[in-house]
């Protein structure tokens, strides 16, 4: 009974992931208004019921893929919470890297809105500690108006890393835009 459990749950996972691999290279393809649950089926080579076992229509299985990214990028954050900016950002931008297809396309994808608003609206949380308007450089400053300026830089410069195919590696990046974060906090 154990063997015919695990094998269930390794085909319910390759079906999970081929279902979001064709939904991204389909996004990167086409406006995410266009795209339907048949083309989903088709180009992961599942049903459309094998689909709907898991999702229940295209904006749940945008949602989910999301949560799934901010919930990591989560952890990272936690595991991190302890070093400074730039040993902090190394793992972020190496998670980025190593999920490329999906951050470049929900970035590029005029489609993908709520990813943006949730990516933000995370980093709000994230860097919502770090701000400190009491003292120092920032004194007097508003604290929304100061998380603001630093989510939407650093939304910014994800965007742009991404957008422009990573054109420095992780470590660069971890360190400039360490630099920055703590010039500014």
């Amino acid at each position: 009974m154990i063997l015919t459990m695990s094998k269930v749950d390794r085909r319910i996972l390759k079906s999970q992931e081929a279902i979001k691999k064709a939904f991204l290279e389909l996004m990167s393809d086409k406006n995410f208004d266009d795209i339907t649950i048949q083309d989903i089926s088709d180009r992961a080579n599942v049903s459309r019921g094998t689909i709907y076992l898991h999702y229940a229509d295209k904006f749940d299985l945008l949602n989910k893929l999301i949560g799934e990214h901010i919930n990591e990028m989560r952890k990272i954050c936690h595991s991190a919470s302890e070093l400074d900016y730039h040993e902090g950002n190394l793992p972020w931008f190496a998670y980025l890297e190593s999920h490329y297809l999906f951050f470049s396309t929900m970035l590029a994808s005029k489609g993908a809105p709520s990813f943006r608003s949730q990516f933000t609206e995370f980093l709000i949380e994230e860097f919502k500690e770090e701000v400190d308007t009491t003292a120092g450089k920032n004194h007097g400053l508003h604290e929304d108006v100061l998380l603001q300026f630093i989510v939407t830089s650093y939304v910014g410069i994800v965007e742009w890393w991404i957008t422009n195919g990573m054109p420095h590696p992780p470590h660069v990046m971890a360190e400039q835009v360490g630099v920055l974060l703590e010039r500014n906090l």
